[in-house]
Formats: C-alpha cells, sequence, structure tokens
C-alpha cells in the first residue's frame, strides 16, 4: 500500500494516512476484504507515532470503510451504497465548489478539474 505524508499539508497527519486510504478504496487499489497493514507496521513504515496511524483507522471504521477485528486486524468493508446520505456528501462537495468559484474560476474550469479527477479516483467504480 502506497501512503505518503506530506510535510507542507496543513491537514494533520491521521488525516492524510486516513484520507490517502479513501482514494485507494475508491480506486480500486484496495477491494473489499484487503487486509490493511497492522498499526505498528504501517506507523514504522510512515515514519509517524502509531496513535497517529490508530486515530486514521477509527476515522475510517467509523465512516464503514474499514472493519476492525480485534486479534485478526482490519479489512476494508464492503460498498455500502447507502451508508451516507446524499445530503452528507453533498455538503463537502458544496464547499469545494464554493471556494473554486471564489478563487475566479470559470463553471468550465471547474468541471474540467473534476472530470479530470473523478477519471483518477474513478478507476475502480463500477
Amino acid at each position: 500500500m502506497l501512503l505518503t505524508i506530506q510535510t507542507d499539508d496543513a491537514r494533520p497527519i491521521y488525516q492524510q494516512v486516513a484520507d490517502g486510504i479513501k482514494e485507494l478504496i475508491a480506486r480500486g487499489e484496495l477491494t473489499e476484504g484487503t487486509p490493511l497493514p497492522p498499526v505498528r507496521q504501517l506507523a514504522a513504515d510512515l515514519g509517524v507515532n502509531l496513535n497517529t496511524i490508530a486515530v486514521a483507522y477509527r476515522e475510517l471504521q467509523k465512516d464503514g470503510l474499514i472493519v476492525v477485528k480485534h486479534g485478526s486486524g482490519s479489512v476494508v468493508a464492503p460498498r455500502s451504497p447507502t451508508a451516507r446520505t446524499q445530503g452528507e456528501l453533498r455538503t463537502p462537495l458544496r464547499t469545494a465548489l464554493t471556494q473554486f468559484v471564489l478563487a475566479g474560476w470559470t463553471k468550465d474550469k471547474i468541471l474540467e478539474l473534476v472530470t479530470k479527477e473523478l477519471e483518477i479516483v474513478g478507476r475502480g467504480s463500477k
């Protein structure tokens, strides 16, 4: 599993880890039932505190993206299309789009960017 930590990223490290795993799941690189590295191993691989990875895994579990099986590790959870409501998913999208509009981007430029990003993260989607 390829994850990197960006020291110049404003997001906390645990959030970078969680977001990286979310992207790998979205792209289909981590599929249902795929085991995740143990907390200690991933922490050592990334050179971060194991509590940082534990927080990231808890966030992913809370979001229903992984299942933590105490004693046997964590695995990618089955995808559930009804796990999150449309409103929950629409709010961060609207926030991001608002930022682009406020930055002066045109509708066409925003749509082009969104299309390119969807091609990247949607590779594993059916």
